[in-house]
């Protein structure tokens, strides 16, 4: 039996007050504006700052003799790889050549290719060739006396060996180790052969070549491990014998940096500040937001920037490559090698750490943690591994897919540890912080009040043992464990 629909019922009457209408008499509890760009920025707390107060800072060194080996720059278009002709000044012999014969014993290279685990040369035949590494890594390795192998170092893109046999005679010059490939590798060639057929027919290239050879070595005889000039002295064991003399010499040409600027000025309408501000302040709130952004760009600059990053201050000698591409706890040990003094942390994207923990966790060695400013860390050999996302992954601060490479760096810091510090300008007009100043620059007539936000500051290596970069770190290598 069907039944009609029945009436709309009646609303049910209310037994209290609703929220809804409640709510005209309540105020929500409000946040400041949070802001997903911020990082602790520990770089920005972990460097030592130096006022500097006529915006110069000029670092004094001891000369030095003998200048070490740069690294030479290269491209690979397809399977060719292709020498730029001035970078071949980073090799001593041929420092003081010019433009035009650079280019020339640039077009007597020749480009070769070879698979992961090729042999490139066997231990003493790679004499009379000078290689460079365009792509790709390269082990040198010779036999121990137990019958093993050790390796003896591990080039990357750049390196090159062999130059001192262009021009030694081959029975005066120790055999070359072993080379063989790690990855897929392009290299370039020099021949001794060809060199010498270039030199016979331009007396000139080979004139300048003799006095760099002939300079360099008087140099070495007169300097110390680091290039320096020796300073003489005499263990006195008894007797009257005559003292040598000496003295410090200083380079004459001391790096000077300069204080770097961020600005920008920031807009606020009088009619928002006078209006909304209660319990949070619009004008300090926006103040405040500026000035974080202000100082995230500020570690990108510290590390990223081509004329005074820490990226780009490690020298040549100074820069290693991982083995296996994960960061691994040898690979992070040999960067203690190079910063052996007093190292003060480590700095890697988060990506980078994580991959060295799971390294370690698959050899069974996790490393510790300590806490700084109330934060855990990891550390390896008592060094903490503190987190940046301003070293990037194959230039991207943050990678969903997990692939891609980026580098490790190793501090030392301080000025009386010779290490790296932060430079900024204290006291300046407006400050709010130090080295960071923010001005009132008036109310034009649209209301619109104006504040000048201004940051100054750059960096500083002191020296190049305060520094270690490991690149080619791999983040998106994974281990299944049964």
């Amino acid at each position: 039996m069907s039944h009609a629909p029945n009436a709309a019922e009646p609303a049910p009457v209310p037994l209290s007050l609703s929220a809804a209408a409640a709510r005209n008499l309540a105020t929500a509890t409000v946040t400041v504006p949070q802001n997903a760009a911020r990082t602790p920025r520990w770089l920005h707390r972990l460097l030592p700052w130096v006022n500097v107060d006529g915006g110069v800072y000029r670092v004094n060194r001891r000369k030095t003799l003998v200048q070490k080996h740069g690294l030479i720059r290269t491209a690979v278009s397809g399977s060719k790889g292709i020498v730029e002709a001035a970078s071949l000044a980073a090799i001593p012999a041929f420092s003081t050549l010019g433009s035009g014969s650079l280019e020339t014993v640039a077009s007597l290279f020749t480009s070769q290719t070879f698979a992961s685990g090729a042999a490139i040369t066997a231990e003493g035949d790679g004499n009379g060739k000078l290689v460079v590494v365009a792509s790709g890594k390269l082990e040198l390795s010779v036999k121990e006396a137990h019958g093993g192998r050790l390796r003896q170092n591990l080039f990357g893109p750049g390196n090159f060996f062999g130059a001192e046999t262009l021009f030694e005679k081959e029975a005066s010059f120790p055999a070359l180790p072993a080379v063989k490939a790690v990855t897929a590798s392009t290299v370039l060639t020099l021949d001794k052969a060809k060199l010498e057929k270039l030199l016979k027919a331009e007396p000139a290239i080979r004139k300048a070549i003799d006095t760099a050879i002939e300079g360099r070595k008087a140099a070495l005889a007169r300097s110390n491990e680091q290039g320096e000039s020796v300073v003489d002295l005499l263990t006195v064991h008894g007797g009257e014998p005559k003292l040598p003399t000496t003295f410090v010499d200083y380079e004459e040409d001391s790096r000077e940096y300069h204080l770097n600027t961020i600005q920008t000025v920031l807009r606020t309408h009088t009619r928002v500040t006078d209006l909304y501000s209660n319990k949070f302040d619009q004008l300090r709130e926006q103040v405040r937001l500026t000035v974080e952004s202000v100082n995230e760009w500020e570690e990108w600059e510290l590390l990223n920037n081509p004329d005074f990053g820490l990226l780009a201050e490690v020298a040549p000698s100074q820069r290693i490559v991982t083995r296996s591409g994960a960061p691994t706890p040898d690979d992070l040990d040999e960067l203690l090698s190079l910063v052996w003094k007093k190292p003060a942390f480590f700095l890697a994207h988060p990506k980078a750490i994580a991959a060295f923990g799971r390294e370690c966790t698959r050899r069974g060695v996790p490393p510790p943690t300590t806490s700084l400013f109330g934060s855990p860390f990891l550390t390896w050999r008592g060094v903490p591994l503190v987190p940046s996302d301003k070293l990037l992954i194959d230039g991207r601060s943050s990678v969903a897919d997990g692939l891609g490479t980026t580098s490790i760096l190793l501090l030392r810091v301080g000025e009386g540890e010779q290490g790296v510090v932060g430079l900024q300008k204290v006291g300046v007009p407006g400050e709010v912080e130090p080295g960071l100043s923010v001005r009132y620059m008036g109310t034009d007539e649209h209301s619109v009040a104006s504040h000048l936000v201004t940051r100054y500051f750059s960096a500083s290596v002191l020296t190049e043992d305060a520094i270690a970069r490991l690149d080619n770190v791999q983040v998106g290598r994974y281990h299944d464990y049964v």
